[in-house]
């Protein structure tokens, strides 16, 4: 376009913003007019309505446009608080070597006072590329199964002030069947100072969760754009907007680099022929050492607080799914405890729920076990109404039981021709089997006695025919019945 012409688009485009302002003018002076010829009553109503509408705008204008906080990690759990929790576990029989271990490996980089970075990414975003680039004496053997790291790497590197530095090149996420090493990686992220989370494009919604998870933590992190000579200026100035728009507040900063590895082409021959050739890129990742001196210039001592926090945080967290298996576990064992005492208790019944009476004392002692179990403090009020509550849908749904335990028992060879004693024995497994399961599940999420909750998860599984519960409560009544004849 020529100067000329520039100057004509500038021209008319000054001329119509000044026909606009002059028109919002002029219209504003026309309703200023409009406004004080109203009685003083209607101008006070209409002005106080007005401030109203501007106050909310701009309190959603200022939501829109404030400063983000940064987010502050998790707060960190006390260590002796972990290593009682971790010997109580060890007390019940759960296996805590992983978790003793990680205490010993946190111990022994504190010790060791070496400055580790996690090499974090999705698979096939160039992560070891980028290990071999800052450490070329390196050599990782690729993998035709999808990712090259299929276990957690250390590498020796250094930063161009000269401080060393331990790499941990980490297996990739979002694998298909890769969930364990997934979990190894992120155990190792943890365990670094700091991280560079590696990216081939903008971020998935995946990966912003990832992000999410380490700044949670309180990981110093950057965010790295990987492969940037595919892509011209403009489009890689784009994604890098795009990359800071989504990590604010996550990543200490975006950069962009290529990490090089190696490419393969098409080379024409003289004869005409074609051959491919496979070549190494140089890398270029002067930005990222740069970076990284930037967010490791407190050195070790310095970090060292958050890494260990994030460890600790981590622990806490492991240790606390742990716990939950655990107590599942334990609430299994006393659900079929107290199911096989009602299958004994239960030989004679006559229908199922009609001597619940009788059952009050095993279905008071079930709920008072599992309370216990789940550290939910219940009165003897609170017991009581809730095996009444029980005793009020097993009453009215005694058929459905029946029915479902009668279904159940043809099922198995041998059982249905017992006589009725077995059938209502069984259904009685069935009734307490689902109102411990009902019970535990309700404790779990809601830490407290939801009778509510309870009586609704229980009527589900009364009317659940599972093959696999059902089982195991018919060799549950089995073994009962064999006891009881002897044989």
């Amino acid at each position: 376009m020529s100067r000329r012409l520039r100057l004509l688009f500038a021209a008319l485009a000054l001329a119509a913003l000044l026909w606009l302002l002059f028109a919002a003018a002029e219209r504003f002076l026309a309703l200023t007019q409009r406004f004080l010829a109203l009685p003083a009553a209607l101008q006070w109503t209409l002005g106080v309505i007005l401030a109203v509408f501007a106050a909310a705008g701009l309190s959603v204008l200022w939501w829109l446009l404030r400063p983000r906080r940064k987010r502050r990690p998790l707060p960190v759990p006390d260590r002796g608080n972990l290593e009682q929790r971790i010997e109580q576990l060890r007390g019940h029989g759960a296996d805590t070597g992983a978790l003793a271990s990680e205490l010993g490996e946190l111990d022994r980089r504190r010790l060791g006072a070496r400055l580790y970075v996690a090499v974090f990414g999705e698979i096939s975003t160039g992560k070891s590329s980028l290990i071999h680039a800052l450490a070329p004496q390196v050599q990782i053997a690729s993998d035709a199964r999808g990712g090259t790291t299929r276990a957690v790497g250390h590498y020796d590197s250094a930063l161009p002030d000269g401080r060393s530095l331990v790499l941990a090149d980490v297996p990739g996420s979002r694998e298909s069947g890769g969930e364990a090493r997934e979990t190894a990686a992120r155990e190792e992220a943890l365990r670094a100072h700091a991280v560079v989370y590696l990216c081939a494009s903008d971020l998935t919604r995946g990966q912003v969760d990832e992000l999410r998870w380490l700044a949670d933590f309180g990981k110093p992190l950057l965010l790295v754009l990987n492969k940037a000579d595919q892509w011209g200026s403009a489009e890689r100035d784009l994604l890098l907007a795009k990359l800071q728009q989504q990590s604010r507040g996550m990543a200490s900063a975006v950069i962009a680099i290529s990490a090089g590895g190696s490419e393969r082409y098409q080379r024409q021959l003289a004869d005409g022929s074609t051959e491919s050739v496979e070549r190494q890129r140089k890398p270029q990742i002067a930005p990222l050492l740069q970076a990284l001196s930037r967010l490791t210039a407190p050195g070790v001592e310095g970090l060292e607080p958050l890494r260990e926090n994030a460890v600790l945080a981590g622990l806490h967290q492991r240790i606390g799914t742990l716990e939950a298996q655990t107590r599942a576990e334990q609430a299994e064992r006393i659900v079929r405890k107290y199911a096989r005492r009602a299958i004994v208790g239960a030989m004679a019944a006559v229908a199922p729920g009609s001597d619940l009476v009788i059952q009050g004392v095993l279905a008071t002692g079930l709920t008072r076990a599992l309370a216990e179990l789940y550290g939910v403090k219940v009165s003897e009020v609170q017991i009581e109404d809730f095996v009444q509550q029980a005793k009020l849908t097993l009453r009215t749904g005694s058929s459905i039981v029946l029915a479902v335990a009668g279904n159940a028992l043809k099922a198995f060879p041998g059982l249905g021709t017992l006589g009725g004693g077995v059938l209502h024995a069984f259904a009685y497994a069935l009734i307490f089997d689902s109102m411990g399961r009902a019970l535990a599940a309700s404790l779990a999420e809601r830490h407290t006695l939801d009778q509510d909750d309870a009586g609704a998860r229980l009527r589900e599984l009364l009317a659940d025919a599972g093959s696999g519960r059902m089982r195991k409560l018919a060799a549950l009544t089995m073994e009962a019945v064999r006891e009881r004849d002897g044989d």
